[in-house]
This record gives structure tokens, C-alpha cells and sequence, in this order.
């Protein structure tokens, strides 16, 4: 009976960091590809969802992904084939596995949307040996658009699993220490490389729809608290104000908008701006292109004078130092 019985894997930690995903491609296809599953997440969605595929399917999949492919191209990594998003996850993944060092840990990566899907990383470390599995979402402040969907599909994952690993999640990170000071010293970083001083520091997150926040949702929370302890943590007077970005359709999303803020401040004489955008781990589309080309623009057209935006946390050392803390919290010892 023992001759015959299957090799089994174990005694060993896998450790999961997930971001939200990327097309394959700029393609127009791969570009609807993505989209598609992205904007048919009832947790990102929550709409009627019968109503909003007739929505999705008939003109949104059919308009959208031209706009975005031209967003993306632009922000394209053509040298690397693929977006910073994937690269720059990547790279956390690597920077962390040698620094861990450990044959007992192994360190992946996988994507809400898109690929690596967490369905195969999951069954990858499984199938290597994970009897714990420690799940890192790559966003600071929780939201049930980010962070929860991660989850669900972690569970569906373990639904599907006969054999199931013990699972840690590890929720959100928006206050810690390492967290606060690696934005500091990103911020002032780029202070020191400018030859202008900011008269303002816009801290802009992702926006989500008003009525999310209504039902309970404590993001709006956790981002003012980032941007709270950031301003105290700082070593200069330059106020730093909290904004959204990136909305999407009609309704009513959390306010200030980045957008309407930056084309209002040069009449209010803040014409020399710096942004930040704490709520990303790796600069994305959302950052180089929304914020960086695109939100530029809109703030020189209205007056302004000067504007930078600060690098996302990326694969610095401060960042990597942060998820390698955050990790060690939750290794069973």
C-alpha cells in the first residue's frame, strides 16, 4: 500500500501578494479581455446584474477598451513586454523571496483580474507543499471592491480544495509605521529633486461610489488616516490634501475629486502642485497615465505652473522592507 501511494508535498509556507491586474497586452482584444471579468465583479459593480450585463456587454466592451488601449500604450513597458503594474509585481515577489531566503517559504504573486489568476497560484502552492498560505492584498487601505473580492476569490479557491491549507489574510496596512515612513521618504525624495517649491501636496486614492461608503465601507476612513498620520509624520509645512480619482459612470463618487480639484486650485493660487498617490503599491495606468499625462494637463491648462507626482512604492527598498514586516507578523513560528 505504501509503494503505491502518491507523492504529497508539505511542511512548507506559501506567501501570495496580489494586485489587481493587467491586460496581457494592449491589444484591443486582450485590453476586452480584461475588462470583462474586471467589470463583471459584483463587488466592484453593484448594480442590478442583470441590467448591467446588457450595459457591459452591448456598449461598454464595445467603446472602452479602444480608450484604454490608447491609455495603456502609452505606459507600456516595450523593452519588458508588459505593463509596470505586472513588472513592478513581479519584482516585489523576487525582492522578497531572496530576501527570505527560505527553501520552507515560498513567495508567488497573482492578480485579481487578469493573469496569474489566484485559482492557479493558489493550486501551485498547494501542489508545492503549503500547508499555510498567508494572502498579502497590495492595497493599503481596505475596501470591499479590493481587498474583499481578493478574498472571495481566495475562498472560491479553497471551496474547490480537498485537501485545504491554513489560510492568514492580511487585511490592510494603512497606519503602519513602515508604511507611513517609506510615503515620507518617497515624498521628500522627490521634494529634494525638484527645483520648486510645492504649495500643496495632493494625496490622491482611488475613488469608489458614494454609495458604498453609505453602506459601511471603511475605506474613505482608512485613506483620511493615511493622509493624516503622512502630514504629521512629514518634516515641512506644505499641506497635504486628500483626493479621488478615477471614477467611473454617472453616480455620485468620494469627494474631493482629484480631476475637478486640480483644475480649480490655480485660481485658488495654488499653481506649484506635488501629488502623491499613497493607495497604489505599484505605479499603474491609474498613475502614469490618469495622473501623470492626463492630470498634468488638465492643472496647466487652468494655470498652473509646476507639476510632479511622486513614484509609487514600487519595489523600493522601504516597500519591501514594509511587506517583509508585514509577512514575519503573520509566519507561523
Amino acid at each position: 500500500m505504501e509503494k503505491n501511494h502518491p507523492k504529497v508535498n508539505y511542511g512548507k509556507t506559501g506567501v501570495l501578494i496580489i494586485n489587481l491586474g493587467t491586460p496581457d497586452s494592449t491589444s484591443w482584444l486582450d485590453i476586452r479581455k480584461y475588462l470583462r471579468e474586471f467589470l463583471s465583479d459584483r463587488r466592484v459593480i453593484e448594480v442590478n446584474p442583470i441590467i448591467w450585463q446588457v450595459i457591459l456587454n452591448v456598449f461598454i466592451l464595445n467603446l472602452r477598451p479602444s480608450k484604454t488601449a490608447e491609455a495603456y500604450k502609452k505606459i507600456w513597458m516595450k523593452k519588458e513586454n508588459m505593463s509596470p503594474l505586472r513588472y513592478f509585481t513581479i519584482m516585489q515577489a523576487k525582492k522578497l523571496s531572496d530576501k527570505i531566503n527560505k527553501d520552507s517559504i515560498i513567495i508567488d504573486y497573482a492578480m485579481r483580474y487578469g493573469s496569474p489568476s489566484i485559482m492557479q497560484k493558489m493550486n501551485s502552492l498547494k501542489k508545492s507543499g503549503c500547508e499555510n498560505i498567508i494572502i498579502l492584498p497590495l492595497y493599503p487601505q481596505y475596501a470591499a471592491a479590493t481587498t474583499a473580492t481578493v478574498c472571495d476569490e481566495v475562498y472560491r479557491c479553497l471551496m474547490k480544495m480537498r485537501w485545504q491549507p491554513s489560510l492568514q489574510i492580511i487585511p490592510h496596512y494603512e497606519s503602519e509605521p513602515l508604511y507611513i515612513n517609506a510615503l515620507k521618504n518617497s515624498l521628500e525624495k522627490k521634494i529634494s529633486e525638484i527645483n520648486w517649491h510645492p504649495d500643496l501636496i495632493v494625496a490622491s486614492y482611488h475613488g469608489i461610489p458614494k454609495k458604498y461608503f453609505d453602506k459601511g465601507d471603511p475605506y474613505h476612513c482608512y485613506c483620511q488616516k493615511t493622509t493624516r498620520l503622512l502630514n504629521e509624520r512629514t518634516e515641512n509645512d506644505i499641506e497635504i490634501k486628500t483626493t479621488f480619482q478615477s471614477r467611473f459612470g454617472p453616480q455620485e463618487w468620494l469627494q474631493p475629486y482629484t480631476d475637478k480639484t486640480l483644475e480649480k486650485l490655480p485660481r485658488e493660487g495654488k499653481k506649484n502642485i506635488l501629488l502623491i498617490c499613497p493607495g497604489f503599491s505599484s505605479d499603474c495606468v491609474e498613475t502614469l497615465e490618469e495622473i501623470a499625462i492626463q492630470g498634468k494637463e488638465t492643472f496647466l491648462k487652468n494655470g498652473g505652473k509646476n507639476f510632479d507626482v511622486v513614484p509609487c512604492l514600487n519595489d523600493s527598498n522601504d516597500h519591501i522592507e514594509l511587506l517583509l514586516y508585514l509577512i514575519n507578523k503573520y509566519l507561523i513560528k
